[in-house]
């Protein structure tokens, strides 16, 4: 069995005393694609958060190579080669494409292939076409793009998106959700939020549910679909 990549052990969390997090746990296997779901409010940001560091573990453990990492400070968990989209996408709106690209940028580990601004031009072409202009002058969409591209170039082993179409016109999903295929076909790991549930059972390999900052359902694509009460219980709205 392989070590998993990433893992968040029975963790507690929340903000001021209001507790979020009830003995959350889930794994990321090295190449594997997982889906964290649940309706508004279950606890899904503030898992990520807590993964990433920018919300200290009240309990539990966060595991990254078989290391314990969860009293790690933000920027050293990101340079363990984690990049996260956040929700929102953050972008910093005064600087160009091409300076949002380069500000966070770190080379690649050995014997992997580069994310360097040619590919990431080459991927999403019309970042490309935009490179001089400033994120405020980006639509949602290339927002979306530029918040992926410059995660990519952290040259990251896990890439982990909060809400990775949420707010997009059809199109511009369509385009996001073909990128991370590509991007899960080269065997990078994916840990995913999102509402569209069809894409997230072609795009991933396992799913956690959540429900009132619980993993209540865990399962793979096959099992998800043939299980209705799952998403009728937890995902309808």
């Amino acid at each position: 069995m392989n070590t998993p990549l990433l893992e968040i052990r029975q963790a507690i969390n929340g903000y001021g005393g209001s507790q979020v997090l009830f003995d959350m746990s889930l794994s990321v296997l090295p190449g594997q694609c997982v889906s964290l779901q649940g309706r508004n409010g279950m606890g899904k940001t503030t898992t990520l958060k807590s993964i990433m560091g920018l919300l200290p573990l009240w309990k539990g453990e966060v595991w990254w190579q078989g290391q314990a990492i969860q009293a790690w400070p933000p920027h050293r968990i990101a340079q363990l080669g984690i990049g996260l989209v956040p929700e929102g996408r953050q972008i910093f709106p005064n600087l160009t494409v091409w300076e949002n690209l380069v500000a966070t940028a770190r080379p690649a580990r050995k014997n992997l292939k580069a994310w360097d601004l040619a590919r990431v031009y080459a991927f999403f072409p019309r970042l490309a076409e935009r490179q001089n202009n400033f994120g405020n002058q980006l639509s949602g969409g290339e927002q979306q793009m530029l918040a992926i591209a410059r995660a990519l170039m952290t040259n990251p082993q896990l890439l982990i998106l909060d809400e990775a179409t949420e707010g997009l016109s059809p199109l511009i999903r369509e385009e996001i959700w073909s990128a991370l295929k590509v991007l899960r076909s080269e065997g990078l790991s994916i840990l995913v939020t999102d509402k569209n549930l069809q894409q997230l059972l072609s795009l991933c390999d396992a799913h956690y549910v959540m429900e009132k900052g619980r993993c209540v359902w865990t399962g793979d694509s096959a099992h998800f679909r043939a299980d209705t009460s799952v998403r009728e219980r937890y995902l309808a709205v």
